[in-house]
């Protein structure tokens, strides 16, 4: 079956089934420091910034109001992991993709397949913390408040579809894997600080203007309005920034994985 693009769904379920099964081999291994870090933010931000804040994050428990952007966030790193090191790794050092083209699977096709593998991961780890969200109260009152939440998973998804995209582009750039520390510390980090996670991003100067344009602040925005509604229109404007990048990314990115592996 081709997809839009020439890509042939078989082989690139084939990469993603390839990685499933190495996952389930080291999957304990992997899932415990990207599951358990925003869980730790939540008990470290929620219970010891919250006591301090209380209600005072626009109506809130300040738990209540960083949760779902912890959980966008879960989501965002699972994908970047993937897309990152581990993706450079099959690229450049066991030269995994060397062997993928020598069967009939050509670029675009693991592009794709590591795509739905990333787009896979992001999502264990954001459903994770949404099953610890969802058995969690404050003062006997749910965290979670609104039937959006049963369209959480597919907001973890595309979280994950679009962070996967930007890490393989970032991918297909460099020439040394030292240059990770760059892309999680100078683009990453900034958008987990400045993203809405933990504060309005109106309290700083232009900060909601700057902030639209960054791809975390509009996941953590479409998934806090799923989880606690209500739902607006400014809604669909993340929906449709965060579908927009992918379709570029989508175009973009087997082609420049295909001018690097010919180098």
């Amino acid at each position: 079956m081709n997809l839009p693009g020439n890509i042939d769904l078989r082989m690139a379920t084939a990469v993603w089934r390839r990685n499933f099964t190495v996952y389930k081999h080291t999957w304990v291994t992997n899932i415990l420091p990207n599951f358990f870090e925003p869980v730790l933010f939540l008990l470290g931000m929620g219970m010891g910034v919250g006591v301090y804040v209380g209600r005072g994050m626009q109506g809130q428990d300040y738990v209540a109001y960083i949760a779902p952007g912890l959980m966008a966030s879960a989501a965002m790193n699972g994908a970047s992991f993937e897309a990152s090191w581990n993706m450079y790794i099959k690229m450049y050092f066991s030269k995994l993709y060397d062997a993928y083209l020598a069967t009939p699977a050509q670029m675009q096709d693991i592009a794709f397949g590591e795509l739905m593998w990333a787009t896979t991961r992001a999502l264990i780890y954001g459903f994770g913390f949404l099953l610890v969200l969802a058995g969690f109260t404050l003062a006997g009152k749910p965290i979670l408040t609104s039937w959006g939440v049963l369209l959480v998973p597919l907001a973890l998804m595309l979280i994950g579809a679009m962070f996967s995209l930007m890490g393989q582009w970032y991918t297909t750039m460099i020439h040394t894997i030292d240059m990770y520390s760059y892309y999680w510390t100078l683009f990453l980090t900034p958008m987990f600080l400045f993203s809405g996670i933990f504060f309005p991003v109106s309290q700083m100067p232009y900060g909601e203007t700057i902030a639209w344009f960054t791809p975390l602040y509009n996941g953590v925005e479409l998934t806090r309005g799923l989880c606690q509604g209500p739902l607006e229109w400014r809604h669909l404007g993340h929906l449709a920034y965060m579908l927009a990048v992918c379709a570029v990314l989508m175009w973009a990115v087997p082609r420049r994985m295909a001018r690097r592996m010919v180098k």
